[in-house]
């Protein structure tokens, strides 16, 4: 359970940092807004430009997804529930809550998610133990007919 004082220094974290994303899509907005156009220039620097401006809408929309998890966050600072974990109803310690104030899991949750995550990546990319026989069809799993 968090103290109030542990509670407000959350609030505060989490406010600034969205203050500081509020900012950046200002100058976001602003940069995409007084993009100058200039005809005839050769097709380099136009592609260096294009390549700046898609690396900029990319990032931006990164942020605009950690300003929900901000926004939610905030909310779970106001209903005294941010120190509890989404899946297990643990209690999340304050120095994780303050090194990533937007997270939902205790760290035995998390580290179980990112274990299934690790899982269904190698699983994805065809994962299976070379050596091993795929049951009924006597080739190894993976192997192309040339191995």
């Amino acid at each position: 359970m968090l103290t109030d004082k542990e509670r407000e220094k959350l609030r505060e974290t989490l406010e600034g940092e969205r203050q500081r994303l509020l900012r950046n899509a200002q100058d976001g907005l602003a940069f995409s807004m007084n993009r100058e156009r200039n005809i005839g220039r050769d097709s380099i620097d136009e592609s260096m430009e294009e390549e700046l401006f898609s690396t900029e809408l990319r990032l931006r929309d990164r942020e605009k997804f950690l300003l929900g998890k901000i926004m939610s966050a905030l909310e779970r600072v106001a209903n005294s529930t941010i120190d509890e974990c989404e899946s297990c109803g643990e209690s999340i310690g304050f120095k994780r809550l303050l090194a990533r104030p937007v997270t939902t899991l205790c760290i035995s949750c998390k580290e179980e998610a990112e274990r299934e995550e690790q899982s269904q990546v190698q699983q994805s990319r065809g994962g299976a133990v070379v050596g091993l026989r795929e049951e009924g069809d006597g080739e190894v799993a993976g192997a192309t007919p040339e191995d």
